[in-house]
C-alpha cells in the first residue's frame, strides 16, 4: 500500500537472475504477454525433493505519470555458500521518490549480508534479524535518500526442509496445502500495518500519530481509533504520521528505510516464521502487495493450482491484478510475484526444529484481500511458528526445461479498457 503519496513505477529492474531467462517491457497500454523462458530447478538433496519456480514483474500503470519506474524488485538465489540446500526467495517493493532505489539496493544488499552471518546455517532466524538491521543501516549511510522512501521485504530461505520467513512490511508469503479434494492457503507473514492491535500499540508508544488521510484532512473524527479491518477499509486505512505535520503517512508499520518514519516507530526488525515442510505442501508463492490489494491468499493459491505451469500462474494472477486494480482505481500498483512448486517431497516432516530454541505454535490469521468487498475462506490450522525479533549461486545453478501442457497466457485488460475505466472514473 505503501506511502500517502503513492508510488514510482515504470521499467523493470535488473532481477539477480541475470542470464537465466528474459523479461521483455509492457508498456501500460501493452498487453501482458508471457515471457518465454524456462522453468528453473533446483534441488534439495539432503531430503530429495526439488523446487521448480517462475518469477513475474509488472510495472504498474499511472495515468498521471506514465513512465515512472517499477519500484518492485526481486531477489532468487540459489545454493547458498555453495551449499545444495539452501535457497533464497524474496520481492522488495519500493515506495517513495527514491523507493527504487531503495529496493533495488536491499535487493543487492540483504542476500549478501545474510551470507555474511556466521550464524546463518546453524541460527537462521538470527541471521536474518542481523542481516535485516545492517541491511537497513547501510541504507541509511549509502547516499541514497530515504528519509521518505524505502522498502518493504518479503522473503523465503530454505534450508533443507524447513523454511524460514522473514517479513518487514505489507508483501506476502503463502503457502498451499493439500486437503483432501481442496488446496488451502496458508499465511506465512502477517502484513504489518496498523490494523494489527500489537503494531498500533508499539507505533502509538513510539509518538506516532494513527489516522486515516480522511482524519488527517479532517473528514472524519480523529478521536475513534477503529478502522475496523483491511477489507472494509482499504481503500483509507490508519496511517502513520508525525506529531505535528501531515507526513510520513506511512500504511506499514515496518520498512527497510523511511529513516523519518523510525522516529514513530517504523522498524525494520523483521517478523520470522519457521515453516516445517511436509509431503502435502504443494508450492509457496512471494509476492509484493499489488497481488494480494484485491487478492486473497486463498484466490491466489487457487489460480496457481488451477495451472500445471507456474509461468503460466504466474501470468494469471498478474493479469487478474491488473484488472481488479482498474475496476476499482484509475491506476495499478506494481506486481511482481514468485511461484515455487515443491516437487517429490515424500515424508511428513518432524515436528521439532534441530538446533533451535522452542517456539509457540501460533494460529494462521484468516487472510481476505485487502481492498475486496467479499470474503474468502483459508484453513485455521496452527501449522507456523513465529519468531518476532526486538557465496551463493544464481538462478541457472539448475536450470530444468520441463515439457508440461501449458494453458494460455493471461493478458492485461486491452487499451480500450484501459480509456473506458479512465473516463468512468473507475
Amino acid at each position: 500500500m505503501g506511502c500517502a503519496h503513492g508510488k514510482c513505477c515504470g521499467r523493470y529492474p535488473k532481477s539477480s537472475n541475470e542470464g537465466s531467462g528474459e523479461f521483455h517491457e509492457v508498456g501500460p497500454f501493452g498487453k501482458h504477454v508471457l515471457t518465454e523462458r524456462s522453468i528453473e530447478c533446483v534441488p534439495v538433496p539432503s531430503h530429495n525433493f526439488r523446487l521448480e519456480y517462475s518469477v513475474l514483474t509488472q510495472r504498474g500503470y499511472y495515468p498521471d505519470s506514465p513512465d515512472k519506474e517499477n519500484q518492485d524488485s526481486f531477489c532468487i538465489k540459489t545454493q547458498l555458500r555453495g551449499n545444495a540446500n539452501v535457497h533464497f526467495f524474496g520481492v522488495f517493493d519500493g515506495h517513495g521518490q527514491f523507493g527504487t532505489q531503495c529496493a533495488n539496493f536491499v535487493r543487492d544488499r540483504l542476500v549478501e549480508a545474510l551470507l555474511e552471518e556466521p550464524s546463518l546455517l546453524d541460527d537462521p532466524v538470527k541471521a536474518y534479524n542481523s542481516a535485516f538491521l545492517r541491511t537497513n543501516q547501510e541504507l541509511h549511510e549509502s547516499g541514497i535518500d530515504d528519509s521518505m522512501s524505502g522498502t518493504t521485504a518479503i522473503t523465503v530461505l530454505v534450508v533443507e526442509d524447513k523454511i524460514f520467513v522473514a517479513n518487514v512490511g505489507d508483501s506476502r508469503a503463502v503457502i498451499a496445502v493439500q486437503a483432501g479434494d481442496k488446496v488451502l492457503a496458508e499465511d506465512l507473514s502477517c502484513d504489518q500495518t496498523p490494523f494489527r492491535r500489537d503494531e498500533y500499540e508499539r507505533v502509538k508508544a513510539c509518538g506516532a500519530r494513527v489516522l486515516s488521510v480522511d482524519q488527517v484532512e479532517g473528514l472524519k473524527d480523529p478521536d475513534i481509533q477503529s478502522w475496523g479491518d483491511e477489507e472494509s477499509q482499504g481503500n483509507d486505512p490508519p496511517r502513520l504520521w508525525v506529531q505535528n505535520g501531515m507526513y510520513p503517512g506511512t500504511a506499514f508499520t515496518r520498512s527497510i528505510g523511511d529513516s523519518i518514519a523510525e522516529k514513530i516507530g517504523v522498524v525494520a526488525d523483521p517478523e520470522v516464521s519457521v515453516f516445517q515442510l511436509r509431503s502435502d505442501h504443494l508450492f509457496f508463492v512471494v509476492a509484493s502487495d499489488g497481488v494480494f490489494e484485491f487478492l486473497s491468499s486463498q484466490a491466489v493459491v487457487n489460480m496457481v493450482a488451477s495451472y500445471s505451469d507456474p509461468r503460466d500462474a504466474c501470468a494469471a494472477i498478474a493479469g487478474e491484478s491488473y484488472k481488479l486494480w482498474l475496476e476499482n482505481e484509475n491506476r495499478t500498483d506494481d506486481i511482481t510475484i514468485i511461484i515455487a512448486h515443491i516437487k517429490d517431497l515424500s515424508h511428513a516432516g518432524a515436528d521439532s526444529i534441530d538446533g533451535m530454541s522452542r517456539v509457540s505454535v501460533k494460529p494462521t490469521i484468516l487472510r481476505a484481500a485487502k481492498g475486496s468487498k467479499g470474503s474468502s475462506v483459508t484453513s485455521g490450522s496452527e501449522i507456523f511458528r513465529s519468531i518476532r525479533s526486538s557465496d551463493g549461486s544464481d538462478l541457472h545453478s539448475c536450470q530444468c526445461s520441463i515439457s508440461m501442457n501449458r494453458s494460455p497466457a493471461i493478458v492485461v485488460p486491452s487499451p480500450t479498457h484501459h480509456q473506458t475505466l479512465q473516463m468512468d472514473g473507475g
